[in-house]
């Protein structure tokens, strides 16, 4: 039947072709093999497990690490009519849980969080089910967040057994090789995988870099550049003061602008996130909490305010920008000090020795010190991680970071084809990416007014669907 795929993807999802990636995906779902999927960012991921679960007409079972993510995904499959499906995480109510566990083989499409499947009573209830995928989102995590943040994703192989090792599909926008043989080997999918690679290269989005002496330069230069660049936007920060403190800036010079971080509250991140998929909002100020998931095709510019901490999360961020495939801008802003901030970052996050060696014993005492690295000690140890496990985690993951740091720096100084260095990071073959003019601010720096008309031509360049960002750059450089 799989000569009628596309038959059934206008059908059921309304799309006359498949996007990148995704037949190649559904097909070796559809040949019985466990899937690693690494595909760019803006090719429709989500739509490969929705349309198993069409095809299959069994349930799905969606691990996800954000609840935003989550609820933005259960609305899209209701706004599109499919009324069986349901998020299982920790804001739903105890009557509201047990509901679900107890009419679970009704729902097609159940997202659940990493730390939900932690849950006995939640274990057994799926269980029941007839699984026909169990599905990975962000499936980067496993290696980049593990340690780190989300503890829970290192137990998903196990999880995995525990629900009779189901067909299974793990997505992700950016996986290096390490990080993809991280993925198979954690869920134990490497002897019977398949892994799924297409480039991370995203060719209609600019990439600048923009280097300064010192921050009161780099701010200056950012409230000049914003007025001149028409459309949506985000601009990143490491920091949540400095996101607080621009977003002020941008509202007092009228911008209709907000910011979002994990210190607001729930409802505040939801109604901020639903003003600017509305349109209601041109730009957001945000940490990196903001955009996973969020499918808004019309962002026409990322700006970095701090320099990321790994290309992979650069990547990801940018690739927010002009999903719809019309061109867009991303700018990095840097100054010294933004290596420096992401080193203590670093160090600032993982617990030191001499905590793992104090905690262990005094778990107890964890509760009173609600910092990152005490957080995530706590973490580790609920999940029965031993001292001397917590301690070769900590250590590996700070030399990994330091490396992925030094790398993301060497991505700023290059003077080489910026796009060409990514590619070569990720493991992609993508042949004469600079051959064709001007793509990465590389062959001839944009001073602030051209980066602003460029910004401006972008924008009156997608209402028309018309040029190419590289074709309106070269127009700009024969003018100068």
């Amino acid at each position: 039947m799989k000569e009628k795929l596309e038959a059934i993807l206008k059908n059921e999802f309304g799309y006359p072709t498949f996007k990148t990636g995704q037949k190649e995906t559904i097909e070796s779902l559809l040949d019985g093999k466990d899937t690693l999927a690494i595909l760019p960012t803006g090719t429709g991921k989500s739509l490969c497990y929705q349309f198993i679960g069409k095809y299959l007409k069994r349930s799905v079972l969606i691990v996800s690490p954000l609840i935003s993510l989550m609820q933005d995904q259960v609305e899209q499959l209701q706004f599109n009519g499919e009324k069986a499906v349901v998020a299982l995480n920790s804001k739903l109510s105890f009557a509201e849980k047990r509901f679900v566990l107890q009419n679970i083989a009704s729902f097609k499409y159940i997202y659940i969080s990493p730390e939900m499947l932690g849950s006995a009573e939640v274990l057994s209830a799926l269980s029941q089910l007839e699984i026909g995928l169990f599905v990975i989102d962000e499936a980067h995590c496993i290696s980049q967040w593990g340690p780190d943040f989300r503890p829970e994703y290192l137990n998903l192989g196990k999880v995995r057994k525990k629900l009779h090792g189901p067909l299974t599909l793990a997505l992700t926008a950016t996986a290096t090789s390490r990080v993809a043989q991280e993925i198979t080997t954690s869920l134990e999918l490497s002897q019977t995988g398949n892994v799924i690679r297409y480039p991370v290269d995203r060719p209609n989005i600019y990439l600048g870099i923009q280097s300064f002496a010192n921050e009161p330069e780099k701010l200056a230069y950012l409230l000049e550049l914003l007025p001149k660049l028409d459309g949506k936007g985000i601009i990143y920060f490491s920091s949540k003061k400095k996101a607080d403190e621009i977003n002020e800036k941008l509202v007092t010079k009228g911008f209709k602008s907000a910011v979002y971080h994990a210190d607001l509250e729930l409802t505040e991140r939801f109604l901020v996130q639903q003003q600017f998929l509305n349109d209601q909002l041109d730009v957001i100020c945000a940490t990196s909490a903001f955009g996973m998931g969020i499918n808004k095709p019309n962002i026409r510019y990322v700006i970095h305010y701090h320099m990321p901490n790994d290309l992979e999360a650069y990547v990801q961020e940018i690739g927010r920008c002009s999903r719809d495939g019309s061109p867009g801008i991303a700018v990095l802003l840097y100054e010294p000090s933004d290596l420096k901030r992401q080193e203590f970052l670093i160090e600032k996050t993982l617990p030191t020795s001499q905590q793992i060696q104090y905690f262990t014993k005094h778990q107890e005492l964890l509760q009173n010190f609600p910092n990152e690295e005490t957080q995530l000690l706590a973490r580790l140890l609920a999940n029965g991680y031993r001292k001397d496990q917590i301690e070769t985690l900590v250590k590996k993951r700070q030399t990994e970071r330091n490396d992925a740091l030094q790398k993301m720096y060497r991505y700023l100084k290059t003077g080489n084809c910026k796009r060409q260095f990514i590619a070569q990071y990720f493991g992609d073959k993508v042949e004469n990416i600079h051959s064709s003019g001007t793509c990465c601010g590389v062959d001839q720096a944009l001073p602030l007014e051209k980066l602003g008309l460029l910004g401006e031509t972008i924008v009156r360049a997608d209402e028309k669907k018309g040029q190419d960002y590289r074709e309106i750059l070269q127009q700009l450089f024969k003018e100068t």
